[in-house]
């Protein structure tokens, strides 16, 4: 299902209605911000989980049990 720009429209109508003409920059402006951090995120993610993937050897070993 795609959205027809009719769809669009009404999406906006209905957040300008909930949240008022002075609030709707605000809230772009938010939504901008964040997504530029999301993906600002994601390229710093790639060499991250290289270097934290495999854990060390010493953590990789099972506890040690004592016999009495």
């Amino acid at each position: 299902m795609e959205f027809a720009p009719m769809h669009w429209v009404v999406v906006l109508v209905i957040a300008l209605i909930i949240f008022g003409p002075k609030k709707l920059p605000e809230l772009g402006k938010g939504l901008a911000q964040g997504i530029k951090g999301f993906k600002d995120g994601l390229k710093d993610t790639p060499a991250a989980t290289t270097a934290t993937a495999a854990p060390p050897e010493s953590e990789n070993k099972p506890p040690e049990t004592k016999v009495l």
